[in-house]
């Protein structure tokens, strides 16, 4: 990425910073009220407190740990019902119909099942932050898996390779793009759902210290806990997409900051190709001027070459 392109990005988050600052500073009050928003220096100031103390870490990590947890789970049994579904007919008659039914359903909703189904909040969390996560990747990898080419699998058919081979050297390298888009929606929707159950029914978290700031009417460090799960879900999207572009660095591609070649440069090469293109006008003419002169221009005919269309008697 080119210096100028980090340049716009930081212009863009500082010109958010500085409408912020005026809106709360001013106590504008018009249609939107911001007399009761804290300022940008205060929220600033309320971080440089939380961040010196050890309960702010506690909370993150427990976050953290309760994102990798979940979403890893997800990933991995995700890319693999995904698959069996997109690949087997049993599996999508069995499976299809049960996925299609809790897939509508909020991972938040399932609040109350998990703590019904598991004896402590934090595995109840993990399994709301996993099932956030499993429909997406499930639906990217189906999706991925049924759109590519039978070609692929039939050259490795018909050179020997068996359905081991297939999968591993077919179907999940050509499905990788998808499944990396399934993921990176889930890793999103995971922040959503995580911190919700935090706020639900957690003891520790960045969740949970926001509603806890929510509740003693303190907005500067409500804004601190947004501010760190934005910054927490950035980071961990970053992360996956830095590791679907390392995997599938073999696809083609076109670096973005290349510029676009305009319409008069791509005439240009065009009309370039076309002058070294070898031109058929001068064998034209030496053909009129022979004819001209009463030379007998030979033919490719079956008559001048009558050793191709003797009979042969026996």
């Amino acid at each position: 990425m080119t210096a100028g392109r980090w340049a716009l990005r930081a212009a863009s988050l500082g010109a958010a910073l500085l409408l912020w600052q005026g809106l709360t500073s001013l106590d504008v009050n018009l249609w939107l009220r911001f007399e009761q928003f804290p300022t940008v220096g205060e929220v600033a100031s309320t971080f440089g407190q939380r961040a010196r103390e050890a309960a702010y870490w506690q909370d993150l990590g427990s976050s953290v740990r309760r994102i990798v947890s979940g979403f890893a789970l997800a990933a991995v049994l995700g890319v693999a019902v995904g698959t069996a579904v997109a690949r087997s007919r049993i599996a999508e008659d069995l499976l299809g119909p049960l996925l299609e039914v809790l897939r509508p359903v909020p991972a938040i909703a399932l609040v109350p099942v998990a703590i019904l189904l598991f004896p402590s909040n934090e595995q109840g969390i993990v399994f709301i932050t996993f099932a956030a996560a499993f429909f997406p990747v499930v639906v990217s990898t189906r999706h991925a898996v049924r759109a590519l080419s039978p070609v692929w699998e039939e050259a490795v058919l018909t050179m020997g390779g068996g359905r081991g081979r297939v999968l591993f050297s077919v179907v999940l390298p050509g499905a990788l793009p998808g499944v990396f888009g399934g993921l990176s929606v889930g890793i999103g929707v995971s922040w959503i759902c995580v911190i919700s159950a935090e706020m639900i029914s957690g003891e520790y978290g960045v969740g949970y210290r926001t509603w806890q700031d929510y509740t003693v009417v303190d907005y500067p460090g409500v804004f601190v806990g947004m501010v760190t799960i934005g910054a927490l879900g950035w980071l961990t999207s970053t992360a996956v997409e830095r590791a679907g572009r390392r995997l599938t660095r073999w696809l083609p591609s076109r670096d973005s900051s290349d510029p676009v070649p305009s319409s008069s440069a791509a005439a240009r090469a065009r009309a370039g190709r076309g002058a070294r293109r070898p031109s058929r006008e001068p064998l034209a003419a030496v053909t009129r001027t022979a004819g001209t002169a009463g030379t007998a221009v030979p033919r490719s005919g079956p008559e001048n070459f009558p050793e191709r269309t003797r009979e042969v008697t026996p």
